[in-house]
């Protein structure tokens, strides 16, 4: 398991290309890519699953998910 800090748009398609997002995370980036387009500024990806995952990735320096940006 690996995981990406932060990625561009044009990006997302080649890193789905080269199957290092694969599987349920290729819905969740082109969702992303989606809302990028519509005007969301930006978008993180992360897993609920972890105690308090979201305080994690939006106040430490490092977060836990990936954040996807234009």
């Amino acid at each position: 398991e690996s995981r990406i800090p932060t990625i561009r748009v044009p990006e997302v398609e080649r890193l789905i290309s080269k199957r290092i997002v694969e599987n349920g995370m290729i819905p969740k980036a082109r969702a992303a890519v989606h809302a990028l387009s519509k005007g969301v500024k930006k978008v993180h990806i992360i897993n609920g699953s972890f105690p308090r995952a979201l305080l994690l990735e939006i106040f430490t320096e490092k977060g836990i998910g990936t954040e996807i940006v234009r």
